[in-house]
């Protein structure tokens, strides 16, 4: 059976492994995500290792990467990590090395576009052509499947940074996001609700009161999503959304705000099937990029 290579490549670690088309995985890696030269050149040499002859050969290789990156195939500095607050990261040609280093196509898009294919072909969104992955944790991020590809745009989806309604009286906190302050991200990451709580979310009790405000802030965002692709289903993953108790507060809140104006998808029954958890975990990533290698050569899922 033919063999890919895929990479989930994360600001902590990269996550490197050999699969088949059917996602099944023969071998795996992990990788602090140290300086460009030692994390790329240890992922280069795990794919050496397996790059073997005929049918042992890799066919390809797929990377879902942290970025913000390069999407557009005709730019110069395609397949590079660009304006990256990761020190040492900068402009960054992920790409060019690994294709050069194993003479094999390498597919290419940033981590949530990888997870949210990877939903489409194995997980949530299997069978739908249009949906949204957003991953609530460190940072948000979304990715957009729209007629079974990913969105990528002058640039690519940066979903995080969308501006959401922010009483100030009720909520008072500046927001941590470097560039805009009060953004979804800036307001509702991980790092943003403990530092305006003082206390990671995964450790609050249920009737915290940041539960609620969470769920505003990401219902909001979810109804300017809803209204802005009009997707088939929204997948909403990451640490934030571990919380099984967002998703019924979520949905409540996105129904009142939406006022009945979408008619498939403002009852509280639709929205249990449009408003979702992913179903791969932490498996989407390098799923994600399982998915990118196959359709770098060639093959269509």
């Amino acid at each position: 059976m033919a063999r890919y290579g895929c990479v989930e490549a994360g600001g902590t670690k990269f996550i490197c492994a050999v699969a088949d088309e059917a996602g099944n995985i023969e071998a795996e890696v992990r990788i602090p995500t140290t300086t460009p030269e030692e994390t790329l050149g240890q992922a280069l040499r795990f794919f050496q290792t397996q790059h073997g002859l005929g049918d042992a050969a890799l066919r390809s290789l797929g990377v879902a990467c942290f970025g913000p990156v390069d999407l557009q195939t005709e730019s110069p500095t395609y397949g590079m990590i660009t304006a990256t607050p990761k020190a040492g990261w900068r402009m960054t040609p992920v790409v060019r090395f690994l294709q050069e280093g194993l003479g094999v196509p390498v597919g290419f898009d940033t981590d949530v576009n990888g997870a949210a294919l990877a939903e489409g072909v194995w997980g949530a969104g299997k069978g739908l052509q249009d949906f949204v992955y957003v991953t609530i944790g460190t940072g948000i991020g979304g990715g957009a499947v729209v007629g079974g590809r990913a969105v990528h745009g002058a640039m690519h989806p940066e979903m995080g940074h969308m501006r959401i309604p922010h009483d100030r009286e009720r909520d008072p906190f500046a927001g941590i996001c470097p560039f805009h302050g009060d953004c979804w991200e800036g307001l509702c990451s991980g790092p943003a609700l403990r530092a305006r709580f003082g206390e990671a979310a995964e450790n609050w009790p249920e009737d915290h009161p940041g539960w609620d405000l969470a769920a505003e802030y990401t219902a909001l965002a979810v109804q300017n999503i809803l209204c802005t692709l009009s997707p088939q289903r929204i997948l909403l993953g990451g640490g934030v959304m571990q919380q099984a108790r967002l998703f019924p507060m979520l949905r409540q809140k996105t129904a009142s705000l939406l006022n009945g104006y979408l008619s498939a998808a403002a009852t509280a029954v639709d929205l249990e099937t449009v408003i979702m958890p992913p179903a791969l975990g932490s498996r989407a990533g390098i799923l994600g990029g399982l998915v990118l290698a196959l359709r770098a050569a060639g093959v269509e899922v």
